[in-house]
């Protein structure tokens, strides 16, 4: 009889694509199955270069290659114009068929359909899979990962949610064909906005959701043309570019589901926490959940013992990782200043708390103590070094454990010259590899000469 365990994972975007990856990758003794339901609207998306180094470190080389080159994204806030920034212009449709040819690639079971259904008993969960044609397919899963972003079920969840908000997303044709990306602050809310090479433009005007005195339906593009104009960044941006098919409107609601792991299943990606748009890359927050993921089953699987450890270190994760996206998007909310009594602005500039996106840190917060940390791609407790800023711990730094070296500074404290000193000795003059943590110590303020540097 086969000791191989089955796991399924519903939704093959980013999130679930990643995390079938990483396992497949594990070459665990384990049979993997992503449910696959066809994304409901094309869109444009902005990628990070954060994204292309998670995409690489699983080998999703069809991914990749549907990325292109990076290109300017400009912001127009309150009432300033600024360039500084880059990104990535994808088009969802084609990236998400390339990750179902990675899938494939990497021998991960590919089921096209609609996940209606999940029941759990003492050793087993059972699914209920609506497939392409219709036809109503039972699943056995030993454990199962929902990766099926905001749409993921949440009858009887525990959620924290951010004030209201809804999305519009438009696709137009006959713009300037130049690929280039923009934010844009307006009275009501504010906009993304991309167009690419073909002369395709996408924009996403995003709104609050309570109280928003929308129109019908039929009317709802010639309601965004009418609070995108009141800008001549728009107007120039979009130049004469017709709108093409219906708009769609979709919550962007901050929300964090406020257990995303039990026994046999774990939520991940927007599933899991689900931010505003405009408090950090979607994609980006959504994989850095996926990526944990292989440990968090490879630990439920070798290291049973450790498993209750896993769910802790998961669900510390994903709460600090919501609430920083949060303070970070709050922190941008509050650059705009233009309209301060608005509802929208008012509401988002207050919200989650007033506590910084960074904390800041004194040589005396730091402190050391034991927590999980991915080791050997299981989920273990090590010492870790812990700050205001990094509650969840630091581990090591460019291969460096951090802890010892914390520690011993603590009980005996140093200059930097006589710190550089014993490491030249420890490492026989090789102490390169240190320089990372040398600069960490020195910002931290734990040589004795700090404040002079």
């Amino acid at each position: 009889m086969s000791n191989r365990r089955h796991i399924v994972i519903a939704g093959a975007g980013p999130a679930g694509a990643i995390a079938a990856l990483g396992l497949a990758r594990l070459a665990l003794d384990i049979d993997i199955t992503v449910i696959s339901k066809p994304r409901a609207f094309a869109s444009c998306e902005g990628l990070s270069e954060r994204v292309l180094q998670a995409l690489h470190s699983q080998r999703a080389l069809h991914a990749l290659a549907t990325i292109p080159a990076p290109s300017p994204r400009n912001a127009h806030w309150n009432g300033n114009t600024s360039s500084a920034n880059t990104e990535r212009l994808i088009q969802r449709p084609q990236f998400d068929h390339a990750l179902r040819q990675d899938l494939a690639d990497a021998k991960v079971n590919l089921l096209q359909g609609q996940l209606t259904q999940v029941s759990q008993d003492t050793h087993q969960l059972a699914l209920s899979v609506e497939d392409s044609d219709g036809n109503l397919r039972q699943l056995e899963a030993d454990y199962f990962i929902d990766a099926r972003g905001r749409s993921a079920p949440s009858k009887g969840q525990e959620r924290l949610r951010g004030p209201e908000t809804l999305s519009l997303l438009q696709r137009w044709s006959g713009g300037p064909p130049i690929q280039q990306s923009m934010a844009l602050s307006l009275e009501q809310g504010w906009a993304w906005m991309a167009r690419t090479e073909s002369g395709e433009v996408y924009t996403q005007l995003t709104l609050s959701a309570s109280g928003a005195d929308l129109p019908r339906k039929d009317q709802l593009t010639d309601f965004v043309h009418q609070q995108l104009q009141s800008c001549e960044a728009y107007i120039d941006f979009v130049g004469e570019a017709k709108a093409q098919g219906a708009i769609i409107a979709r919550s962007s609601t901050s929300i964090l589901n406020c257990d995303p792991i039990s026994d046999r299943s774990m939520r991940i990606g927007d599933a899991a926490m689900a931010v505003d748009p405009l408090s950090g890359n979607g994609i980006f927050q959504s994989l850095s959940s996926a990526l944990v993921a292989p440990a968090i089953i490879n630990t439920w699987l070798h290291k049973p013992n450790n498993y209750p450890l896993a769910q802790q270190f998961y669900r510390e994760r994903i709460n600090h990782s919501f609430m920083r996206f949060a303070r970070m998007g709050r922190d941008f909310y509050q650059l705009e200043q233009q309209w301060p009594q608005q509802k929208f602005w008012l509401q988002r500039r207050q919200w989650p708390d007033t506590r910084p996106a960074h904390e800041p840190i004194a040589s005396n917060e730091i402190t050391i103590v034991g927590k999980a940390v991915v080791h050997n791609h299981c989920i273990e407790s090590a010492d870790v070094v812990t700050t205001p800023d990094q509650p969840l711990g630091i581990w090591h730094i460019d291969g460096i454990v951090l802890a010892p070296l914390v520690r011993q500074l603590q009980q005996s404290p140093l200059s930097a010259i006589d710190w550089l000193t014993q490491i030249e000795q420890q490492t026989e003059g090789d102490s390169s590899a240190y320089q990372g943590v040398y600069q960490w110590l020195q910002q931290q303020r734990l040589f004795l000469d700090s404040s002079n540097h």
